[in-house]
């Protein structure tokens, strides 16, 4: 996780940056290490020419201040060292002491300008060299070459040379010298940076070329033209996209071709569809026609023949039963009159139904009454025979109305009353008729306060279906809206121009 946090600006850096970066980082690396190492190597070389003069230095004046100490004539090695102190600048104060340790010279350096904390010390030694002038048995000693015995020598310490030494002047030179390097070492970090951003934009004018190429590309341009302007992968990318581009500008072409292709065949299809929607709709209106037709034949029929025969059947069980009242009494003949009876009941019975299938097939009210009359009688019988209350309202003159329209706008109205007892489980529902003459068309809407449905979920019921058909065939527009416990609405809109709308 710190790793990924450590490496997420990296993302955001452009190609070129990055590039730098990685080329710079090895030399600026190497710079600083560079920088670092020649200011150490500096300075432990100004600390080891110092030590090392410090301690010849010493050696030096400790071997050739002993007959000055010893004679105690301290004025000409105060000279020497004064003419040594003031000849070299990195000596910063000399001291020289007795064997007791007390101090017989000092000359401190007028230009040095620091001291190290530590000295360099010498001892000055006193020798004396002892030489037996007589022989083991008191003869005078003769040096012959083959005597190898060396004298013999005595050594004393009687006192030492200390020198402190300023780094301060040589310090100074390889400051000179550290400052050259720096130069140097910097005007190559500088070569090496105007290398790096050589190098970088070499790679990032092709890319940007490329990058621009493919948003072209994105954009809908596919043919473009990119050329090859330099080698190596990003050539093969330049060369690869020119390439793509030709191929997507020909997939284009051939998608162009056979989108036009489909979209003709599309149209044709469409076209079909149009024109056998309108054949079915025509045959949707003229099977309808054909029913309506059918329904009134059969409720003439009825009306007309059975209806007849039903009333005849019941006179003459009526004189049946007169002339059994007219007969002696009897068991039989109060049979009689019980059948004769039961016939008169049965055929009121088969009468009465007769005049409901009559009116359903064909509602005498609807030609006598129009639209409005019938509609009205509809909800009366409806509101008389359930538990949900009805409400009617109605705008215009609806005798202008043709036969087909009024029968249809009829069916609609039953059916939208049939779906409302059979599936809303309404308390109230309102039927509205209105005839707008300015717009030309009828306006139906049968609005309840029932359960409802989702109209996304739930698929449409033959009631719906039939109700649609019905509208489309008279070119009208539907419109369903409902929702779970807040009701439904239906929204009928039917035009009153065409050949069978007005009369």
């Amino acid at each position: 996780m710190r790793f990924t946090r450590i490496v997420q600006p990296w993302r955001s850096w452009s190609i070129g940056l990055r590039m730098a970066f990685i080329t710079m980082l090895p030399v600026a690396f190497l710079f600083t290490s560079f920088l670092w190492y020649s200011w150490y190597a500096h300075r432990a070389q100004v600390a080891e020419e110092l030590a090392e003069r410090g301690r010849i230095l010493a050696r030096a004046l400790a071997e050739t201040s002993e007959y000055n100490v010893i004679s105690g004539n301290l004025t000409d090695l105060r000279l020497t060292i004064n003419g040594l102190v003031q000849s070299d600048k990195s000596i910063y104060r000399i001291d020289v002491v007795d064997a007791t340790g007390k101090r017989a010279v000092r000359v401190t350096s007028e230009s040095a300008l620091d001291a190290e904390p530590h000295y360099y010390e010498a001892a000055i030694r006193k020798q004396v060299v002892w030489i037996n002038l007589f022989t083991d048995n008191g003869i005078p000693h003769v040096s012959a070459s083959s005597d190898t015995r060396p004298p013999t020598l005595t050594t004393e310490v009687v006192g030492a040379v200390r020198v402190t030494m300023s780094p301060a002047n040589m310090l100074a030179k390889q400051a000179r010298r550290f400052r050259v390097e720096v130069a140097m070492a910097a005007l190559a970090l500088a070569a090496s940076g105007v290398l790096a951003w050589v190098l970088a934009r070499s790679l990032i004018l092709p890319l940007r070329d490329a990058i621009g190429a493919l948003r072209a590309i994105r954009g809908g341009n596919y043919r473009i033209d990119l050329p090859v302007t330099t080698g190596g992968e990003v050539g093969e990318l330049q060369a690869s996209i020119g390439e793509m581009s030709v191929a997507l500008d020909q997939s284009k072409q051939d998608l162009e071709n056979k989108v036009a292709a489909r979209t003709q065949d599309l149209l044709e299809s469409r076209n079909e569809a149009l024109r056998a929607d309108a054949d079915k709709r025509k045959l949707i209106q003229k099977v309808n026609s054909i029913i309506e037709d059918e329904r009134k034949s059969i409720a003439v029929e009825i009306h007309d023949e059975l209806n007849a025969s039903l009333i005849a059947v019941r006179l003459e069980a009526q004189s049946i039963a007169t002339l059994a009242g007219r007969a002696p009494a009897g068991v039989e003949v109060e049979e009689i009159r019980g059948k004769a009876q039961a016939i008169t009941k049965l055929a009121l019975d088969l009468y009465a139904n007769g005049r409901r299938l009559v009116r359903r097939l064909r509602p005498e009210v609807l030609d006598m009454l129009g639209l409005h009359g019938a509609v009205e009688e509809m909800l009366r019988h409806y509101d008389s025979g359930s538990g949900c209350r009805f409400a009617f309202h109605s705008e215009g003159d609806f005798s202008r109305l043709g036969n087909e329209l009024a029968i249809s706008a009829y069916r609609i109205v039953q059916e939208a009353l049939s779906n409302v007892m059979k599936h809303a489980g309404a308390t109230f529902a309102q039927v509205s008729l209105v005839l707008d003459e300015d717009h030309d068309v009828l306006r139906i809407a049968v609005e309840d306060d029932g359960q409802g449905f989702e109209p996304t979920l739930s698929s449409e019921g033959i009631g719906i279906i039939g109700m649609r058909e019905r509208v489309y065939a008279l070119r009208g527009a539907i419109d369903v809206r409902s929702a779970p416990q807040r009701g439904t609405t239906v929204a009928i809109t039917l035009p009153l121009s065409g050949p069978t709308a007005v009369s």
